[in-house]
């Protein structure tokens, strides 16, 4: 379905100020994954860790927190 000029003109009028706007939280991988559950390994990928010490920066909403929390001994959870 091709968009409508309106709905184009919703998305691109958000830009800057709805990302400033949005909280975000800081995730580090503090603990290696080798020898955990295969399902904790996935999590953690899926919050974009490969590598001991590696961040990334996600929004905070119930589904990250709910990530963070199944592998909260691996990962360290900062607020932004």
């Amino acid at each position: 379905r091709k968009l409508q000029l309106t709905e184009v003109k919703l998305w691109t009028n958000c830009g800057v100020n709805c990302m400033a706007k949005a909280k975000q939280i800081k995730v580090t991988l503090i603990r290696s994954v080798i020898g955990q559950k295969p399902d904790k390994v996935a999590t953690v990928r899926s919050l974009g860790l490969k590598k001991i010490n590696s961040s990334n920066v996600l929004p905070d909403n119930d589904a990250v927190r709910g990530m963070a929390a199944a592998v909260s001994h691996l990962v360290k959870v900062e607020e932004i």
